[in-house]
Parts: C-alpha cells; sequence; structure tokens
C-alpha cells in the first residue's frame, strides 16, 4: 500500500496551498481522497504526483481547462504526443501574444514615465495620460 499523506504534508511536498488543493478536488482536477477514521483528509502518492503535475501546468501558465486535457489525455489510452504537443503549441501561442501585449504596455509607460517633468499634479503628464479626454 502507498503512503497515506495529510493534506498539510501534500500541500508541503507540491507547493499547493491546502485552499487550492481542495478547490482541484471541487473541480475534479484530482480524485477524492481517502479519509481517516476521523473524517481527515489523506493522500496516496498518485494524488500527490498529481497535485505535483498541476502545480507545475498551472506555474507555466496552462489555465484549467487545458489541465484537463492533458489529464484526459493522459488517463485514457489512445493519445498522442503530438496531440500534446499541439495543446502545449497552442498554448505558446497565447504566452507569446501576451509577450507581446506587455511590451507594448512596457513602452507606453516608459514614455510616460520619461514624460514626467516633476511639477505639480495638476499638470503631469502621466495623469494627463490616463484621464479620458473630454
Amino acid at each position: 500500500m502507498s503512503e497515506q499523506i495529510s493534506i498539510g504534508a501534500a500541500a508541503e511536498r507540491t507547493g499547493v496551498k491546502t485552499e487550492t488543493i481542495r478547490f482541484y478536488e471541487r473541480e475534479g482536477l484530482i480524485p477524492p481522497p481517502l479519509r481517516t477514521d476521523g473524517g481527515h483528509r489523506v493522500y496516496d502518492s498518485n494524488r500527490v504526483e498529481r497535485l505535483a503535475f498541476i502545480h507545475r501546468a498551472r506555474e507555466l501558465g496552462f489555465p484549467l481547462d487545458q489541465v484537463r486535457s492533458l489529464f484526459k489525455m493522459v488517463d485514457e489510452p489512445g493519445h498522442s504526443c503530438s496531440e500534446v504537443g499541439e495543446l502545449a503549441g497552442n498554448h505558446l501561442q497565447t504566452v507569446q501574444a501576451r509577450i507581446a501585449d506587455l511590451r507594448a504596455m512596457e513602452e507606453v509607460l516608459q514614455d510616460m514615465v520619461s514624460s514626467c517633468s516633476g511639477g505639480t499634479v495638476p499638470d503631469c503628464p502621466i495623469i494627463g495620460t490616463l484621464q479620458p479626454a473630454a
């Protein structure tokens, strides 16, 4: 039988907060945990591995629906690595688009900050840029 650990130990091992673990359970990303006689959640190695997988996928920005899709590919036979690659490639395109948007924001913000003359607020070019035209 595999090791059974508490939710706190699972959180510590995976870097996933306990409330987030409960959320993933409610969302069906991990199977409901086993319970002790006292009703406390206990996690086996498979659940802990899934939590670690989710945590890493989330760190890479995969939304929960894509994490579900990845698990479906893992859990159901017959899926190919190219399917996983396509999902990851689509996510990469999304990340690249976000990076481009952030770079554009950075440029605008740099222009705003460099336009600051250190005067008073009513004449501040940053405030003027942010206020809608009347």
